[in-house]
């Protein structure tokens, strides 16, 4: 009987137990409650749209500078009577033995490359004449090529160089790039200037590389558009006639009165910053086009066509550096 009355006392303490654990705790507050937001996202609001929400703007594109508009009042004539016609040596007819004839005179800075490195011919490079002409406003100079296409693919400068005390350093250079037109402009045409003396190393003829310089190494005029450009200075387009594959126009007082000038095709280097390039490439360095020569064929100096330098508005001693010898 004794042993009865423990176990229900027993039973009676596991009941108080198991219920004194289900008891409320008062330091259990409930599931947390998340308070809402100032400003309640609608219910269709979307990660992206938020992001959208969220970042910032980006900044309005400053408009193109435009550019200048370029004013002529001053346009070369369409019809120039020629001047004095200088010719030169052509390599159209020992072109497909992959040689010039004769004419190329590295010694006293004559070229006659109008080939590639391979010795591939390039017609539009080679000079056949130039001549100079004039009216009241410009001075006209014209260069007659064999081929017909200066805008040809390899792309070739062509230029005159001045030489106004005539003493075989160039001191000014007018250089036109493609494309052309056959139109008169003045786009893609560069007065440059030879501030130091260096453009004849140091005889003004001879050849004396390697020497150091920098050519004609300050642009005085940039296709009109400079601030202190004359935008009327220097012209250039192509196609104008028989003699004239390409023709260069510039205003009678660029040059002055009196001067010697030459001209340059130029499908090679095309750096008149290197200018004269007998004195910045040796003669191994440069390679020939006269087959036999033991710099055979072209290597460096290559795709090169320039003429003796004829002169202007004197006479002088005939013994001038570069000078074209005078016609018997």
């Amino acid at each position: 009987m004794k042993k009865n009355h423990s176990i229900i006392a027993l039973c009676l303490i596991l009941i108080f137990v198991v219920l004194a654990c289900n008891l409320p705790n008062p330091q259990d507050t409930g599931p947390a409650v998340i308070p809402p937001t100032s400003t309640p996202l609608p219910p269709s609001a979307t990660p992206a749209m938020l992001a959208t929400a969220t970042e910032t703007p980006s900044p309005t594109p400053e408009p193109p500078t435009p550019t200048k508009e370029i004013f002529h009042s001053l346009i070369p004539s369409s019809s120039i009577k020629m001047g004095k016609l200088i010719l030169d040596v052509v390599s159209a007819d020992t072109a497909a033995e992959k040689r010039a004839p004769y004419g190329d005179s590295y010694d006293i800075n004559r070229f006659e490359r109008p080939f590639l490195q391979d010795m591939t011919y390039v017609a539009d490079l080679d000079i056949a004449s130039f001549n100079l002409g004039y009216d009241e406003k410009f001075f006209y100079v014209s260069i007659e090529l064999v081929g017909t296409d200066p805008n040809n693919d390899i792309g070739i400068d062509y230029a005159v160089e001045f030489d106004i005390d005539a003493d075989g350093f160039g001191d000014r250079v007018i250089v036109a790039r493609p494309p052309y037109s056959p139109n008169w402009s003045v786009d893609n045409v560069q007065v440059l200037e030879d501030t130091n003396r260096d453009t004849g190393g140091l005889s003004g003829e001879r050849a004396e590389a390697p020497l150091p310089g920098d050519g004609y190494d300050t642009v005085i005029f940039d296709g009109g558009r400079g601030a202190e450009d004359d935008p009327d200075l220097a012209w250039v387009r192509v196609n104008a006639g028989d003699k004239a594959t390409v023709q260069f126009a510039f205003k009678r007082s660029f040059a002055g009165t009196k001067f010697m000038y030459g001209v340059l095709a130029d499908g090679g280097p095309r750096s008149v910053a290197d200018l004269d390039y007998v004195d910045r490439f040796t003669e191994e360095e440069a390679g020939s086009p006269v087959r036999g020569q033991p710099n055979y064929p072209l290597k460096a100096l290559y795709g090169v066509d320039n003429v003796c330098r004829e002169v202007f508005g004197f006479t002088g001693t005939q013994q001038e550096p570069q000078r074209c010898s005078p016609i018997k």
